[in-house]
C-alpha cells in the first residue's frame, strides 16, 4: 500500500469515528452510522481494508456508547469486518451485496448473543439494527457512484473497476 492509500484509509477510519457518534436509538448504545465508511473502503480498496475500517468503527462506536456488552464487542467487530469483506466480494451485484449486508448485520450478527443475553435481547435489538443497517447501506450506495471518479486512480484491488 502506498502513502496515498494509507492516508485515504485513515480518512475512512476518521469518517467511521464521526459516524460512530451519530447514534440510532437502541437498547444498546453501539448502533450508529459507523458502517458506511467501511462499505466505501471495501468497495474502493478491497475487502481487507474495508474489514479493518468496519472493525475499528464498531469498537469506537461501542466505546462512545459505554461498551454495554463489554468484551463481547470484539465479537461484533469481527462480524462487522466479515460483513464488509463479503460486501466487497459481492459488489458486482450491488443489490445482493446490499441485501446481504442488511440481513447479516440485522439477523445473523446478533445470533451469538442469544446465548449470552437471551431471545428477548435479540428480539429487542432487531428493529434498531435494521434501521441502522439500512441507513448505513443507503448512504454508502448514494456515495459510491459520486466518489467513483475521485478514487479511480487510487485503488487497484477494490471491488469497483474502471
Amino acid at each position: 500500500m502506498n502513502g496515498r492509500k494509507i492516508s485515504l484509509l485513515a480518512v475512512f477510519i476518521g469518517l467511521s469515528v464521526v459516524g460512530a457518534s451519530i447514534k440510532i436509538p437502541a437498547i444498546i448504545g453501539s448502533v450508529a452510522l459507523d458502517a458506511f465508511p467501511a462499505l466505501l473502503a471495501a468497495v474502493f480498496f478491497g475487502g481487507a481494508p474495508g474489514a479493518v475500517v468496519a472493525a475499528f468503527g464498531h469498537l469506537v462506536s461501542a466505546l462512545l456508547g459505554g461498551m454495554p456488552m463489554g468484551p463481547l464487542h470484539f465479537i461484533v467487530a469481527v462480524e462487522m469486518g466479515i460483513l464488509a469483506f463479503c460486501f466487497a466480494y459481492m459488489w458486482k451485484r450491488k443489490w445482493l451485496a446490499s441485501v446481504f449486508f442488511v440481513f447479516g448485520n440485522t439477523v445473523l450478527a446478533p445470533l451469538p448473543f442469544i446465548y449470552f443475553y437471551g431471545l428477548a435481547f435479540y428480539s429487542a435489538l432487531l428493529p434498531s439494527l435494521l434501521v441502522g443497517s439500512v441507513v448505513n447501506t443507503v448512504v454508502a450506495l448514494l456515495l459510491i457512484p459520486r466518489l467513483h471518479s475521485f478514487f479511480k486512480g487510487v485503488y487497484d484491488k477494490g471491488a469497483v473497476k474502471g
